[in-house]
């Protein structure tokens, strides 16, 4: 997109309001403000969240004179699908637009249990962990909470089915978006639109220990998600620039007041990488840090990025990792490997369209 084209979305976004990242209360109190009757707001709110339209003009029980008002006053954010890839396992991987020509990824995977989405927090990231694809570049900007429920309001359309569980998991950091994250899920439990249950919500951190209390003090339902990757301070602090901020011993006693505070178990995020981080001495180190705790470590094999040096541990070196902290006592499982026969890391897929590798748009 050409640079004047991009200014030119951006004044409209600060000219008009993004209605879709209100809350019902907040739309209801606008549309008072302008003269109209609070029923309105509800039929609105419900066109956007429950039935997905991505145009005023689909809101047919609205009135024309209004549906035109609407259109000149607020933006309805509505993202675009730009490339979608389809793993033999039934794993989507989309790349989509946003209005300002920014590029974000989200993934759709098929349990027995139902359908969940990883969807992106922000375009690109911050963070630096030397292992994803999804910092190369940096942080561009966040996502609004009408962006973040427009990745599942899009792939829920493409399928033709029910969304079950989110994950906030894909490129960016959430909890450095944090006041939109916690519209996102508010607007995303919320009753009067697709209603998910915030025990179907898990949110990934590396570690913003602030934010961590913060949103452990809201005592919601949901599933914090530490990416932990490294068993010791030192190794952690070489994959995980965040490290050098936030020392992993203050990053368990944040993971243990979430417990405390919300009674909702720990998930440990830990990424293997050969050599690196799948030693006996790293079994005997997470067993040390989890002992104990009411958690769940989840093992990944490490997806390679093309631009990063790292490689996925061997499949035997795996299971006797998995095999020696069950021995140990420690609560773990092995991440099913989903859409390895596509873009399935976070980032790749955004990263290639970066490069100007051919796409096929859909």
């Amino acid at each position: 997109m050409e640079t004047a084209e991009k200014q030119a979305l951006e004044q409209n976004m600060e000219q008009t309001i993004d209605i879709k990242s209100y809350n019902l209360a907040e739309l209801t109190a606008w549309f008072q403000a302008q003269g109209e009757k609070a029923f309105r707001a509800k039929q609105v709110y419900q066109w956007m969240h429950q039935k997905h339209v991505t145009d005023f003009e689909q809101m047919t029980n609205l009135p024309k004179e209004l549906r035109i008002r609407l259109a000149k006053q607020c933006t309805l954010i509505s993202l675009k699908a730009v490339e979608r890839q389809i793993a033999k396992d039934g794993t989507r991987k989309y790349l989509f637009a946003l209005s300002d020509g920014n590029m974000i990824e989200s993934v759709l995977m098929r349990y027995r249990h139902g359908n969940s989405i990883c969807i992106s927090s922000q375009a690109g990231c911050r963070m630096g962990c030397t292992f994803c694809a999804s910092a190369i570049g940096g942080l561009v900007r966040n996502l609004y909470p009408s962006e973040m429920l427009e990745q599942i309001y899009r792939i829920a359309q493409d399928i033709g089915e029910r969304i079950s569980h989110v994950v906030v998991m894909g490129t960016g950091e959430p909890l450095d978006n944090f006041a939109h994250l916690l519209k996102f899920i508010e607007l995303l439990t919320d009753d009067n639109g697709i209603h998910m249950s915030q025990r179907n919500l898990t949110v990934s951190t590396c570690g913003i220990v602030p934010r961590i209390r913060e949103l452990a003090d809201k005592k919601l339902q949901i599933t914090l998600a530490l990416s932990l990757h490294a068993s010791s301070q030192e190794k952690r602090q070489a994959l995980m620039p965040v490290a050098k901020k936030y020392h992993l011993e203050e990053v368990m006693d944040a993971c243990a007041y979430y417990f405390a505070q919300t009674g909702r178990r720990m998930t440990f995020e830990y990424s293997l990488i050969g050599g690196m981080n799948d030693t006996q001495e790293d079994v005997r180190r997470l067993t040390q840090l989890l002992k104990g705790k009411n958690c769940h470590l989840n093992l990944i094999p490490i997806n390679p990025v093309r631009e990063r040096a790292y490689v996925q541990s061997n499949a035997d070196v795996i299971n006797a990792f998995k095999n020696r902290l069950e021995k140990n006592g420690i609560n773990v499982t092995i991440r099913r490997e989903l859409g390895r026969d596509i873009d399935g890391a976070c980032g790749q897929l955004r990263q290639k369209y970066a490069q100007h590798e051919p796409l096929d748009c859909i």
